[in-house]
């Protein structure tokens, strides 16, 4: 273990959960994990801990759950823990400057993109929906802006054609955890870091994906649609409308050629559902009514008949 070096954490899902499953694995000390506190899920709306809360408790690591950092007390009782670096990943919380200033060495964050490129909360899901050929880990010393701060490392990483959020996600953690831990054993080594100021040119913002945004429009082309249920999955979901209720599309590809109106469904068949897209057509592989499972599209038209000429979407029927 690397003692005498201690490292604090901070992140909420999946892919910091993973990423501090690296720093852990690479020898490093983890005196304090600071998570959300646990959120209701399922349809039970039953509280459950996050990703890093059970990967820390696995661990016996010492957890902290603030349910907000914007009083005194919530950075006092945190700050209280000495340690040498933090590293932030997908945490949830904006630090505020008690916090940046808390570690001897400061903030480290770990962000899914090549900076200044898609700052903010949803990069992968961005880089999808733009259709962007190439993404990366960048690993930045923080400041008070919203992911501006000086870059430690960048790590590119090419993205597939038929990515998803999901699966992008992963090999992203797995990236900015093999990165991470290379920067902090680079810091405990040397007692610095070399740091360089994010472009001033080709920054964008990587926004929260907003409820009208999940909500597939089917005027637009087939590839576009194709990107949006792709950086949706695997959540929230594509959504559209089947007869009035509402449908959730999970797995397609695009088709190009001339279908018809949008919307329309051209072809129904096991081996997918051709739906015409203002340009192109989705040929639907795997898809969800509400309060069912997903299901491949033969699966779901042994139990829903779907003939030509339906429509997806809203008024579509």
């Amino acid at each position: 273990m690397a003692e005498g070096f201690r490292v604090g954490f901070a992140g909420t899902p999946p892919f910091a959960a993973t990423i501090l499953s690296a720093i852990l694995d690479a020898g490093f000390d983890v005196p304090l994990v600071v998570t959300r506190p646990d959120s209701a899920q399922g349809r039970g709306l039953k509280r459950a801990p996050s990703a890093v809360k059970a990967l820390a408790v696995s661990r016996g690591l010492n957890i902290a759950q603030p349910p907000t950092l914007r009083d005194e007390r919530a950075c006092s009782e945190l700050t209280r823990h000495p340690l040498d670096a933090l590293v932030v990943a997908a945490y949830g919380l904006i630090l505020p400057a008690p916090l940046l200033g808390w570690p001897c060495h400061g903030c480290i964050n770990v962000h899914a993109s090549l900076l200044p490129r898609w700052r903010g909360a949803a990069p992968i899901q961005r880089a999808l929906l733009e259709g962007d050929v190439e993404t990366g880990i960048s690993i930045v010393h923080m400041d008070a802006g919203l992911d501006t701060g000086p870059l430690i490392a960048v790590e590119p990483l090419p993205i597939s054609p038929r990515e998803t959020a999901g699966s992008l996600g992963e090999k992203l953690a797995v990236k900015g955890g093999q990165c991470v831990a290379a920067v902090l054993s680079r810091l405990r080594r040397e007692g610095r870091l070399n740091q360089q100021p994010q472009a001033a040119n080709g920054v964008s913002y990587a926004a929260k994906l907003g409820r009208g945004e999940t909500t597939i429009q089917w005027t637009a082309s087939a590839a576009v649609i194709d990107r949006r249920v792709r950086a949706l999955d695997p959540s929230p979901g594509a959504a559209t409308e089947l007869a009035g209720e509402p449908l959730k599309i999970w797995r397609a590809e695009p088709a190009t050629g001339r279908f018809g109106a949008p919307g329309t469904i051209v072809r129904a068949a096991a081996e997918g559902i051709v739906v015409a897209c203002g340009e192109g057509a989705l040929v639907i592989r795997e898809l969800q009514r509400a309060g069912g499972k997903r299901l491949s599209a033969a699966a779901f038209l042994a139990g829903h008949r779907l003939a030509p000429g339906v429509r997806l979407g809203a008024g579509g029927g």
